[in-house]
């Protein structure tokens, strides 16, 4: 296993990590993918992608944010690991990996948003550790 991480316009993107991506997103097409790319990167979006020999079986989107809240995060916008390669520890791994890079950054806290419906990822974060901490709350504009 693997961490590689991916500039805006590598081609592994569209290539190996949006199959895996769109298990979780399936509204992006290698179009919206690589302009949401684009624009985030200066943000501090990035992509790690998990590869067991030549294959992409799990993604991360994450950033280090600041907020009055954490004063430094590691804010992940996307974890998924591929269907056929869940329960193996991928995950686990992955998410092992973020909050290493988190430490080093000097971050006081790891987190992410779960829709309310996925009940398997939220018994993933409960396994791993993580916590409740509040609610998310959104506004439609489109």
């Amino acid at each position: 296993m693997r961490f590689v991480d991916l500039a805006p316009g590598d081609p592994r993107l569209t290539a190996d990590v949006l199959p895996v991506l769109l298990e979780l997103r399936p509204h992006l097409t290698p179009e919206s993918f690589g302009h949401v790319y684009s624009e985030g990167h200066p943000q501090g979006l990035r992509y790690t992608a998990v590869y067991e020999d030549d294959r992409c079986v799990a993604v991360a989107g994450w950033r280090f944010v600041a907020t009055t809240v954490a004063v430094r995060k590691l804010y992940v916008d996307d974890l998924v690991t591929g269907s056929d390669h869940r329960r193996q520890g991928v995950g686990a791994a992955l998410l092992r990996e973020l909050e290493s890079r988190a430490r080093q950054a000097g971050c006081r806290v790891l987190d992410l948003d779960s829709g309310a419906d996925r009940e398997y990822a939220h018994r993933f974060y409960f396994r791993e550790g993580m916590v409740i901490r509040g609610l998310h709350f959104i506004r439609r504009l489109l």
